[in-house]
């Protein structure tokens, strides 16, 4: 094995990263060194060398640090302790960080770990290079049949709007409505897991109309082009009058905000999971949902990974993608943010 490998690699604040050389990492014990097979990208690698220095610092990231954070691969090495893991073994790796012990992880909260600020990917070297450290077996998990390849946004886009959607299933009974605002990466996994999961019918909503006959071929019983002020009343119109159980926004613009309040039911749920920076310019009375609910949160838990892979193995969700090899990382990217993707785009190392 070579002392070095390319990887992409944020090595200034406020600079586009940079595909460079780097040194391959080395397990300590109870560590492991997974070759990596795929690692998909997500929006949130981009607004990451926006953060100011002061910032990043503050919740322990520091530069230069490796991208990616839906990762896949094989077992490379193991350090000392390590013994439920073997080279050669395919793993795929928990996407959010969490010490495991905190209060929050005791109680299967890891999401919300106060020592999970930084992790691989952001802030830590992560999975865009031909090699990755993972510094806990908690965070690995094996695979049975799934290709590592596809298995990567599993692991973040999957598991995240597994999140989103467990939080409302107990309010999908028969006949109610569920809507996916951004019918994306992660809003087409939503969609998959409303379908297997409940008997709600399934509205998705997206300004791009590849992304809307995506999602109708991933099960979605109605879409909705465009978000504008007549998007509530749509989805009202399409539930009696009566609004959604939950909205899903994977989006979280003024606009989505809005309209996804605005469409949800007398005691149902909305949810923002898009971190696009949206707010809210309404009086609670009359502007929220009555006796509803509405939450946001961040990433999702060993669990969500854990059952995501489950119900992918099981054949009751797919998991689509686009593959780029590492030199071709910079095009990934812009396919990404021009709407080009069918499914989740993953980098392949060269």
């Amino acid at each position: 094995m070579p002392d070095t490998m390319p990887a992409y690699r944020i090595v200034e604040w406020g600079k586009p990263p940079q595909l460079v050389e780097t040194a391959i990492p080395q397990p300590g014990p109870g560590q492991v060194l997974v070759k990596v097979a795929g690692n998909g990208l997500c929006h949130s690698d981009a607004t990451m060398r926006q953060i100011p220095a002061e910032m990043g610092e503050a919740i322990g990231w520091r530069v230069p640090f490796t991208l990616g954070h839906e990762i896949a691969g094989w077992v490379e090495r193991v350090g000392d302790g390590v013994t439920a893991l073997n080279p050669g073994d395919p793993v795929a790796l928990v996407s959010p960080e969490s010490d495991g012990t905190c209060a929050f992880c005791l109680r299967g909260q890891d999401s919300a770990c106060p020592n999970g600020l930084a992790g691989r990917g952001y802030g830590r070297d992560g999975g865009l290079a031909p090699f990755v450290l993972v510094r806990s077996t908690r965070h690995v998990i094996p695979l049975r049949s799934l290709d590592p390849i596809v298995a990567g946004p599993l692991t973040d886009a999957g598991a995240t709007s597994y999140h989103a959607v467990k939080r409302v299933l107990h309010r999908l009974e028969p006949g109610s409505s569920a809507v996916v605002i951004g019918a994306g990466g992660l809003g087409s996994f939503a969609v998959q897991h409303l379908r297997a999961l409940s008997a709600a019918r399934v509205i998705a909503v997206d300004t791009n109309e590849a992304r809307l006959a995506y999602a109708t071929e991933l099960g979605a019983h109605e879409v909705i082009a465009g978000v504008d002020g007549g998007t509530a009343g749509a989805i009202r119109a399409l539930t009696d009058g009566e609004g959604a159980a939950a909205v899903l926004d994977f989006v979280g613009v003024d606009a989505t905000i809005e309209a996804g309040i605005a469409a949800t039911r007398a005691c149902g749920a909305y949810a923002c999971i898009g971190s696009a920076g949206g707010t809210f310019r309404r009086p609670w009375y009359g502007g929220l949902p009555r006796d509803g609910e509405v939450f946001n949160f961040q990433g999702s838990n060993v669990s969500d990974a854990r059952d995501v892979l489950a119900l992918a193995d099981a054949g009751l969700i797919r998991s689509d993608v686009d593959v780029f090899p590492l030199s071709q990382v910079a095009e990934a990217y812009a396919a990404l943010d021009e709407g080009r993707l069918r499914g989740r785009a993953v980098v392949t190392p060269d």
